[in-house]
């Protein structure tokens, strides 16, 4: 009986130990593609950086400013004129009150599968 019982106590202990060697190989090969996501996030926050230091030199006005006199003519550039820009009082103003019943009317009409926005833009591309 105890030859029985050293029997399944080796067998348990070799199943123990080839499970115990299966999570082992199992976590090293999980950290290893964390450090290679790790190498692949550092990579891209180099050239992230490097991307907007090259930004920054492009959108300087030093560098445009160039450019715009030698293709000027060719993409019809003209410099900004007052009457270009409107006034405050151009601007329409803000309804008072909001819509309840537009909003409730929109909102069922949406939950019922109609998408009254999308029919009336498709109305208005087609004119």
């Amino acid at each position: 009986m105890i030859k029985g019982i050293n029997l399944v106590l080796l067998v348990t202990s070799v199943v123990a130990l080839v499970g115990v060697y299966a999570i082992k190989y199992q976590s090293e090969a999980i950290a290893n593609d964390m450090h290679a996501l790790q190498r692949a996030v550092n990579q891209q926050r180099g050239n992230l950086s490097l991307l907007k230091a090259d930004w920054a030199y492009l959108t300087q006005p030093a560098t445009i400013a160039p450019l715009v006199a030698r293709y000027s003519e060719a993409l019809g550039l003209e410099t900004l004129k007052a009457e270009q820009f409107g006034t405050i009082s151009e601007l329409p103003m803000r309804p008072q009150i909001a819509n309840d019943a537009a909003l409730t009317a929109l909102f069922a009409a949406l939950d019922a599968g109609v998408d009254p926005i999308g029919d009336k833009l498709a109305e208005l591309l087609e004119q």
